[in-house]
């Protein structure tokens, strides 16, 4: 099956915090709500990119991709702030099409690499394998063909 990515709206928000909470609970235990605010104002900005899957009973996955300059990858490094899939969905397929869109965007933006927490479930880190990611200290990481623009010098 196919799945359709699109980028988040602001109506969205509420159903994807729901989806991901054990994604979004900070390490001191802060309430999903802060990252609802956040997830409300990085909709609008252009350092960040919010994707969510539709599925047949509502939001069947979800994705940030957050960028940021870095001098060391010649560019912009984007970073899988965090990944969410309904567990009764398929989560291979929605995984699938939420990176292969996170890749498209962060090419489009500039960024030479994309990287994620490394996954401590085997098989969750498989699936990102199989998608390119590599293992890179405690994150995995994935190259990215960026388009550059060359001057002329006259």
């Amino acid at each position: 099956m196919e799945y359709q990515v699109r980028a988040a709206r602001i109506t969205d928000i509420d159903r994807l915090v729901a989806l991901a909470e054990g994604e979004l609970r900070s390490d001191d235990g802060e309430a999903p709500l802060v990252a609802a605010d956040l997830l409300r104002q990085l909709v609008y900005l252009p350092q960040a990119s919010v994707f969510v899957v539709d599925g047949r009973r509502g939001l069947a996955g979800g994705a940030v991709l957050a960028l940021r300059p870095s001098v060391r990858a010649g560019g912009f490094i984007g970073s899988v702030d965090f990944l969410a899939v309904d567990p009764e969905a398929d989560a291979g397929g929605i995984t699938r099409a939420l990176l292969e869109e996170i890749l498209r965007s962060a090419g489009n933006k500039g960024c030479s690499l994309v990287e994620a927490p490394r996954p401590e479930d085997p098989e969750i880190r498989d699936r990102w394998s199989r998608m390119g990611f590599r293992d890179a200290g405690p994150h995995i990481e994935h190259s990215v063909a960026t388009v550059r623009a060359t001057v002329g010098r006259s």
